[in-house]
C-alpha cells in the first residue's frame, strides 16, 4: 500500500472547518497568511467568522484576546516565528496573564520550512511557549493526531499553543481507533532496552527506527508525545525505572524544549542517563525541507546509530 503523506497545516485547515460546522461561537484570526496557514478552508466555508488582520501578529494576538474576552473560542494562526517569536509579549501579557480561551494555530514550524531559511526556521516555539504559565503546548505527529488535536484545544479551557508543519508527513495513526487526550502520551512501540520519546514529525523516524532495532535484537520503547506541557509524567518515570536509558526526539533546539522538559523532571525524580536528539545551539539555512532534516541528524538512521552508541552495540 502507497503510504499517504498529509501536512499537519492541511489538517489544522481541515479541523477549523469541522470546529466551525459543530460551534458557532468558533472564529478564526489570521496574519495575511490564510493561505499557507490553510486558515484560508475557514474562511470560504464561514467568510463572516474569519478576520484577516494583515502583517500585524501582535495586533492579531490582541484582537484575538478581545473575542475570547467576549466568549468566543478564537483560534488565531500565523507562522510559528510570527505567532511564539514576534508576538511573545502580546501572547504572555493580553493571552498567557488573564489566562484567556485563545487558542494558536502555528504552522511552518522546525527546519522543515526549508527553503525560506533561518529567519523563518523557528526552532525555539516549545521554548517560548513553555515558559508562559498555563499555555499548553503542543505538536502533533500526522494528520490523524493533528485533527484531534484541534479538537481537544477547543474543549479545553485556557491559552493553548499548537504547532503544525509545512512538509508532508507519514499518516500513521488508524483514526478509527485512536484516543486523544491533551497531557497524556502513547507507547508505539513497547520495549525494556532503551525509551524513545518523541513529538511532531520525528515520531514516525522514532518509530522507524524502533522498528529497525528490532532487527538487531534491541528491544527499542517508542513514546509518542504531542503533548509537550503538560508533560505526561507517569509515562515518562514509568519508561526510566523499566528501560534506564531515555532517547528525546524534536524538530526543535535542544535547549528549552521536548529534551528538557524531560531531563528537568528525570533530574528531579529519577536521574536517569538521557541523549538529546534536536537542533544543536546554531540557526538552520535555506534548503529542501527533508534534505535539511537529514543534515542536522532528524532522521531514523541517526536515531538508530544514537540508540547503538548509547547501548555500546554494533550491528549483528
Amino acid at each position: 500500500m502507497e503510504e499517504r503523506k498529509i501536512a499537519t497545516r492541511d489538517s489544522y485547515g481541515a479541523a477549523l472547518v469541522q470546529l466551525g460546522t459543530e460551534h458557532p461561537d468558533v472564529v478564526v484570526f489570521d496574519a495575511d497568511l490564510s493561505a499557507a496557514t490553510k486558515t484560508s478552508m475557514f474562511k470560504k466555508a464561514f467568510p463572516d467568522r474569519h478576520f484577516d488582520c494583515g502583517i500585524a501578529e501582535a495586533d492579531m494576538m490582541g484582537a484575538a484576546a478581545g473575542a475570547a474576552a467576549m466568549g468566543m473560542v478564537p483560534f488565531a494562526s500565523s507562522f510559528a516565528m510570527f505567532a511564539a517569536g514576534r508576538a511573545f509579549e502580546q501572547v504572555r501579557n493580553s493571552i498567557g496573564y488573564p489566562q484567556l480561551n485563545v487558542k494558536i494555530g502555528a504552522t511552518h514550524g522546525g527546519l522543515s520550512v526549508g527553503e525560506d531559511g533561518a529567519s523563518h526556521q523557528c526552532c525555539e516555539d516549545f521554548a517560548l511557549m513553555r515558559s508562559i504559565p498555563g499555555m499548553v503546548v503542543m505538536c502533533p505527529s500526522d494528520d490523524v493526531e493533528a485533527r484531534a488535536a484541534v479538537q481537544a484545544a477547543y474543549e479545553h479551557s485556557g491559552p493553548v499553543y499548537m504547532r503544525f508543519g509545512r512538509l508532508p508527513v507519514p499518516v500513521f495513526h488508524m483514526e478509527e481507533s485512536f484516543t486523544f487526550q491533551i497531557g497524556k502520551g502513547e507507547v508505539l512501540l513497547d520495549g525494556s532496552d532503551i525509551a524513545i520519546i518523541s513529538t511532531g514529525l520525528m515520531t514516525y523516524e522514532a518509530l522507524k527506527a524502533g522498528k529497525w532495532l528490532r532487527q538487531l535484537g534491541i528491544q527499542a520503547r517508542v513514546i509518542n508525545l504531542c503533548t509537550i506541557k503538560p508533560l505526561d509524567e507517569e509515562l515518562i518515570l514509568k519508561a526510566a525505572r523499566e528501560c534506564g536509558k531515555i532517547i528525546t526526539c524534536e524538530e526543535h533546539s535542544i535547549i528549552g524544549g521536548l529534551g528538557e522538559a524531560v531531563c528537568s523532571l528525570l533530574s528531579e525524580h529519577l536521574p536517569t542517563p538521557v541523549r538529546r536528539i534536536g537542533v544543536n545551539d546554531e540557526f538552520g539555512h535555506s534548503g529542501p525541507g527533508a534534505a535539511l532534516l537529514q543534515e542536522f541528524g532528524l532522521y531514523a538512521c541517526h536515531i538508530e546509530e544514537v540508540v547503538k552508541e548509547f547501548l555500546n552495540v554494533s550491528d549483528r
